[in-house]
């Protein structure tokens, strides 16, 4: 368990992809405290979403925080695009290069918050080394690919880098089948950031927002 303030990020992966300007203002309108947008390149990954381009132009629309989660390998060629697209924060895998180090300090470099991202088959240990080198730590309860997963229990390894980041001022975010029967316990292990893609934007559209707003609601009253 953290005493931050959890934070609730809606993944627009399960947007209207022809209204993206409009969902997004309607999810920041109803609650969301940042706007996740998955970047999935069809190799490590199997999807394929938005490039540069696309996260320049949701940026005109994003007023709290556009927190861009990379997975794509190789990562370092795409730092700078991403960055001057308007990033808040940029995380990358462990996974996806052997110089994890190095694409954390190209990222800081460019101005923008760093995270770093493990898969759910990566031990917690793998982010140790880099605590003093990331700014978020992304804990993966789905394999990275699609939206609309089953979550997967993670709580010993959210727990675990939880107390690796001890007092330092990092997020611990979960990605991956949050709704309002998972989030409970990936906060009690320690998470702050929660990301749900399906658990907001089912049901509701931006003609009928109030239902992404009831849903935020729902997600942080399991937390109660």
């Amino acid at each position: 368990m953290t005493d931050r303030p959890v934070l609730i990020a809606p993944s627009i992966l399960s947007a209207d992809f022809a209204d993206f300007g409009r969902e997004i203002r309607a999810v920041e309108a109803q609650g969301a405290d940042w706007v996740h947008v998955d970047v999935m390149d069809g190799h490590f990954v199997p999807n394929l979403t938005f490039g540069p381009p696309a996260v320049k132009a949701f940026r005109r629309h994003v007023t709290t925080v556009m927190d861009v989660h990379l997975m794509i390998a190789p990562v370092d060629p795409y730092i700078e695009a991403f960055a001057e697209a308007g990033a808040d924060i940029l995380t990358a895998h462990v996974e996806a290069g052997p110089h994890i180090h190095r694409t954390l300090q190209a990222i800081r470099g460019a101005g923008v918050k760093a995270g770093v991202a493990l898969n759910p088959g990566t031990p917690a240990e793998a982010v140790a080394p880099l605590m003093d080198a990331v700014d978020l730590v992304l804990v993966m309860t789905v394999n990275p690919g699609f939206g609309g997963q089953s979550f997967l229990d993670m709580s010993a390894k959210i727990s675990a880098v939880r107390g690796m980041i001890g007092d330092r001022p990092i997020h611990l975010q979960v990605d991956g089948g949050i709704d309002p029967s998972t989030a409970p316990k990936a906060v009690a292990a320690g998470a702050d950031v929660l990301v749900a893609g399906s658990a907001v934007f089912r049901g509701g559209s931006v003609e009928t927002a109030e239902v992404y707003g009831r849903n935020i609601r729902a997600i942080r009253d399991s937390l109660a």
